[in-house]
């Protein structure tokens, strides 16, 4: 292979690893007050019942 493939191929890779880490850092965590884990649990009730 061409040395210009390969920095190719590791610049492809970097981008790749570059977006899943970003992503993974962005990714948080539903803060939820009692209140509305409350409305939740009763729509998701209220749903199984309609079902």
């Amino acid at each position: 292979m061409s040395i210009s493939a390969i920095i190719i191929i590791l610049l492809a890779l970097g981008l790749i690893l570059g977006g899943i880490l970003l992503i993974k850092k962005s990714a948080k965590k539903f803060n939820l007050s009692d209140e509305q884990l409350k409305k939740i649990k009763e729509r998701n009730q209220a749903l199984d019942k309609k079902d």
